[in-house]
């Protein structure tokens, strides 16, 4: 079993570690939030002063951050103080280019790295059913995947530094773009005196199919475990898929792509976030996409 620091505790993070520790791992914790390292301690981790003493000794570091510049800024704090060969691994979604400026920073100190967004959510992480998308040498990721083993039950390299990046933004850019579709469609039927469930289950066997309808439905009844079924609570708030399209948009400009949908679909989830609909699940889309209607 490893020795792995983990930083970054919050609603992902916390769960991840808590896995890790779960799997036989020695893992010592940092979280600015106190709150966050006494729930740390209460999973059987060890939690340390700062984000250097943590990663001091051991032979992982794993970060899961808000953004681009919070993981540059505590990477910056945390390679030099780790042991030569060791291997960090960032959880976090931010932007491609950041994500290759944290590798660029690790092999200047002789530390193997990998960028490794996930997909999932926190039942996700909680039920250690993750999706991790990687991008780094294939050495390192020989290295890190036994341990994101731990978190979740798929773990794909997708290519060289800022590879999982790019392909997380990818799918996340799918994955607002159908949840609008499907909301708009149940929206329609309602319109036309169609039940959900009706609509369901033609749709969910035909080709509308997609995970937005069949494992994420945004209507209550279909798919009992969706948070439609809770009130529209996250999940995967909407505020957090405004940031991931948002990414998608500027990844898009720096490429030379277009992508109108994803720009369409930025436009409606920054509409809810800023009607103070950011703690909402995202599928609670359909709520914003019904009041159009009466615009």
């Amino acid at each position: 079993m490893a020795s792995i620091a983990f930083i970054g505790l919050g609603n992902m993070g916390g769960p991840m570690a808590a896995n890790l520790v779960k799997a036989g791992h020695k893992v010592i914790a940092f979280d600015l939030v106190a709150a966050s390292r006494d729930q740390a301690r209460a999973d059987g981790a060890a939690v340390a002063e700062s984000s250097v003493a943590a990663v001091k000794g051991a032979e992982v570091v794993i970060t899961m951050l808000p953004a681009g510049k919070h993981v540059l800024s505590v990477w910056h704090e945390v390679v030099p103080a780790m042991t030569r060969g060791a291997l960090i691994i960032d959880c976090s979604t931010i932007d491609v280019e950041s994500a290759k400026a944290a590798h660029s920073l690790a092999a200047k100190h002789g530390i193997g790295s990998i960028d490794a967004p996930v997909s999932g959510g926190t039942g996700g992480a909680r039920a250690a059913t993750l999706t991790f998308m990687c991008g780094g040498a294939g050495k390192a990721f020989a290295s890190a995947k036994p341990v994101l083993e731990n978190m979740g039950k798929k773990v794909v390299h997708c290519g060289g530094a800022g590879a999982g990046q790019s392909a997380k933004i990818c799918n996340n850019m799918i994955l607002g773009i159908s949840m609008i579709a499907v909301s708009e469609a149940f929206a329609l039927a309602e319109k036309l005196g169609l039940s959900h469930q009706a609509l369901f289950d033609v749709a969910s066997t035909s080709s509308g199919q997609c995970w937005s309808l069949t494992s994420y439905c945004p209507v209550p009844g279909p798919v009992p475990a969706s948070p439609a079924n809770n009130e529209y609570k996250p999940g995967f708030a909407a505020a957090l898929m405004v940031k991931d399209l948002t990414l998608a948009q500027d990844a898009a400009k720096a490429a030379g792509a277009a992508t109108p949908l994803g720009k369409h679909a930025q436009e409606i989830y920054k509409a809810f976030d800023a009607a103070g609909n950011g703690g909402v699940d995202f599928s609670g889309i359909i709520q914003h996409v019904r009041k159009l209607a009466d615009q």
